[in-house]
Formats: C-alpha cells, sequence, structure tokens
C-alpha cells in the first residue's frame, strides 16, 4: 500500500452535554451554519451537523446515560470526541495499518452506506480517528448550495 494520505478530513466531531446550548456558541460566536439534527446509528446518541468556513462540525450528544457519549463526557468532558477521515477503500486500508500494528476498533465494513473503522487513540498520539467510507460524507456542499 502507498504511503499517500490515508483520506481527506471529513469533519470534527465534538462531544457536548446539549447539541441547542453548543450551537449557541458554534454558530453565535464562531459563525457556523446549521445543516440539521439527527440519532446516530444504532441509538444512543444524537448528532447536529453544522458547516463553519470549509469545516464540517459535528457535535454528539449522548442519549442513552450509559453510551460511549455519556461516558466519554463523564470521563473527559466536553471536547474534541473524534476525527473523521473520508477514506476510500477502507477495507483494504484497515487490513494495511493492522498489518502496522495500529489497534483497529469498532470495524463496520459491511454496510453499503456507510463503513467506518478507528484508530484507537493508543495508536494515534492519544486522538480517536474514524475512518468512513460514506455515500455521502458529511463534509461536501452545504444543502443550501444544491436548493435543499
Amino acid at each position: 500500500m502507498p504511503t499517500d494520505s490515508i483520506g481527506r478530513l471529513d469533519h470534527v466531531a465534538f462531544a457536548v452535554h446539549n447539541i441547542v446550548q453548543a450551537r449557541t456558541f458554534f454558530e453565535g460566536a464562531l459563525g457556523a451554519t446549521f445543516r440539521y439534527v439527527a440519532e446516530g446509528r444504532g441509538g444512543g446518541f444524537r448528532y447536529a451537523v453544522l458547516d463553519l468556513a470549509s469545516l464540517t462540525i459535528e457535535l454528539l450528544e449522548p442519549i442513552d446515560p450509559d453510551g460511549f457519549v455519556a461516558t466519554f463526557l463523564q470521563k473527559r468532558g466536553e471536547g474534541v470526541h473524534h476525527i473523521t477521515l473520508q477514506t476510500p477503500e477502507l477495507a483494504e486500508k484497515v487490513v494495511f495499518l493492522e498489518a502496522q500494528g495500529l489497534r483497529i476498533v469498532d470495524k463496520r465494513l459491511e454496510d453499503t452506506r456507510l463503513i467506518e473503522a478507528f484508530i484507537s487513540p493508543k495508536s494515534a498520539c492519544g486522538m480517536l480517528f474514524q475512518l468512513a467510507e460514506t455515500t455521502p460524507s458529511l463534509n461536501n456542499e452545504p444543502y443550501w448550495k444544491h436548493g435543499g
């Protein structure tokens, strides 16, 4: 496998206690544009997507008090949860990364709309990286540019 970039930045996700309150900061102070809110796959959390300049922001709010977002907030407080890279040929790249000794967790490689895997913070300088091959990606032109 070549050593070129594994993919392009799709979005940065922040764990927050309350999406509505967090939107006040991102929209009011930073000028982000709200796109939508939805429930996360498998439940347990909801997420909001915002555009901020040329960056897509995802806000994660716990629904399940025992879910991964709630656990993250209890241990670390609000802040960056993960960075997502849009990763073509993800299944091949996961095999390559594991062969390099990286710890890859929460692999979901069978779905047709979203396949994903995460590089554990233990293998990535303390940061959680989500590798995703999605249709469509979160970081695309804002819906209003398409007349949505």
